[in-house]
């Protein structure tokens, strides 16, 4: 009767010993979840967000009102998304539930939405869908500019609507 009892406790203790062991690797798929819930979540519908400006070396571009870059893909054409499952979690599209709204040198005129193939509203800039990079994590942080991921080039954007290549 102990040894049944020894066993269970042992297949247990074995358990804890693996988890134990596992950990930094659990670890790193803990940071990979909670960047990819993070870039969800930035792509989630939000009522009226502010399409704001920012400056670095690159020039002036726009920004979400946390100063989190924003970007055009040139594989879109026209106001239509083309970035969807993969690419939308590597890329979260900028979404709405309200109006957007502009701020600093962005101007409103040229904001718009259109529908994606989810039923979700994503914001426009000059007929560009806008979305976001899940590899920057701070504020004015542009890692993603001039990537080809998805086939095509990414680019932060100007006030004026354009593809800053630079």
């Amino acid at each position: 009767m102990t040894r049944l009892l020894s066993l269970p406790a042992l297949v247990v203790a074995g358990a804890v010993l693996l988890a134990a062991c596992g950990g930094s690797s659990s670890s790193s798929t803990t940071t990979a979840a909670s960047s990819t819930a993070a870039a969800k979540a930035s792509s989630s519908p939000r009522p009226a967000p502010v399409v704001d400006t920012s400056k670095s070396s690159l020039g002036t571009f726009l920004v979400d009102a946390k100063g989190r870059a924003l970007y055009l893909w040139d594989a879109d054409h026209g106001a239509m998304s083309t970035c969807s499952g993969a690419c939308a979690q590597a890329w979260p599209p900028l979404t709405t539930s309200g109006t957007p709204k502009a701020g600093g040198a962005a101007k409103a005129s040229l904001l718009g939405t259109i529908k994606r193939a989810d039923g979700t509203s994503e914001v426009t800039y000059a007929g560009h869908p806008l979305y976001y990079f899940a590899g920057d994590s701070a504020p004015k942080q542009t890692n993603g500019q001039g990537s080809n991921s998805f086939g095509s080039p990414w680019w932060v954007v100007s006030p004026a609507g354009k593809a800053i290549q630079g």
